[in-house]
């Protein structure tokens, strides 16, 4: 782990807890991280390594997770897009690069396309490219099938951090690919007290966040990115199962031709370690620098 500053900004309803990993110049260039789902602004730490000091990075707590649980409602992707505008004023960043890993690319996405004077290229880390949601579909029955295992823990309880340790540890997509960066992100997500240690996932921001994924506009971003894009997109699920949420048939049925975005495949990672591991991390640090510096 390499040191990193705690900050707060104010957004409505409180402040947005953020982490900033200072560049070793600074005059350096910055760049905005986003989150996925049930994640927080630690799952980028192997990401803040593995840029040693190339850029300064900066990733949100979103609301309702972790140092921003308190953060009140209204949630949605659109919350999130407000936030990020937010917090780039208040850092004072202009034409900033942002970066998003699963549901914070379509947060990314989505702010690009509303705000286009705030943002540069956009860096989708498996995420961002959406497909309309099945119609015999309830609300929850969506989110069970996009991400029942992570809703599930939301509502469960840890006797310690050892525990939620194990439990991490124990999950397929990070056999073999623990570090003390993976573990510091897992800690971050737990509050209470023991033996009833739980994630500071606020559960109706969660489930308003995940069907907000399906909503026309935030589908539709991606076709209308005022900047160029690249799609970093993980060869194996979250699961680390053979399929992952991408392949070549269904970027090809995304509709992405004429667009702005270029889909790039890295092999032997999952949805996870695409971000988190040592090759999809060293990936997305490599290319975060090279938009930052064109």
């Amino acid at each position: 782990m390499i040191p990193y500053e705690e900050i707060e900004v104010p957004v409505p309803g409180g402040g947005l807890a953020a982490l900033r990993w200072p560049a070793a110049d600074p005059d350096a260039p910055a760049v905005v991280a986003l989150h996925g789902i049930t994640a927080n602004a630690l799952s980028w730490g192997t990401v803040a390594r593995l840029l040693a000091g190339r850029v300064t990075l900066i990733a949100p707590d979103l609301r309702g997770r972790a140092g921003s649980s308190a953060l009140p409602g209204p949630y949605g992707i659109a919350a999130h897009t407000d936030d990020v505008v937010a917090l780039t004023e208040a850092l004072g960043l202009d034409r900033v690069v942002l970066a998003g890993h699963s549901m914070g690319a379509f947060v990314a996405a989505l702010a690009a396309v509303r705000y286009p004077d705030r943002f540069g290229p956009l860096l989708l880390v498996d995420g961002g490219i959406g497909f309309p949601a099945p119609t015999h579909l309830t609300p929850d029955e969506l989110m069970t099938a996009v991400i029942g295992p992570a809703m599930d823990r939301l509502s469960m309880t840890f006797a310690d951090r050892a525990a939620y340790r194990a439990f991490w540890q124990a999950h397929p997509a990070f056999a073999g690919a623990w570090s003390d960066e993976v573990d510091a992100y897992i800690q971050r997500d737990l509050t209470g007290e023991e033996p009833a240690l739980r994630s500071t996932c606020r559960i109706e921001a969660v489930r308003t966040d995940g069907v907000g994924l399906f909503d026309d506009e935030v589908l539709g971003a991606v076709r209308k990115l005022p900047a160029e894009a690249t799609l970093l997109w993980a060869a194996r699920g979250l699961m680390d199962e053979e399929q992952g949420l991408y392949d070549e048939r269904r970027l090809a049925a995304a509709g992405l031709a004429g667009t702005r975005v270029r889909p790039v495949a890295v092999e032997d990672v999952n949805h996870y370690t695409v971000l988190t591991g040592e090759r999809g991390g060293q990936e997305v640090a490599d290319r975060l620098v090279a938009f930052a510096y064109a």
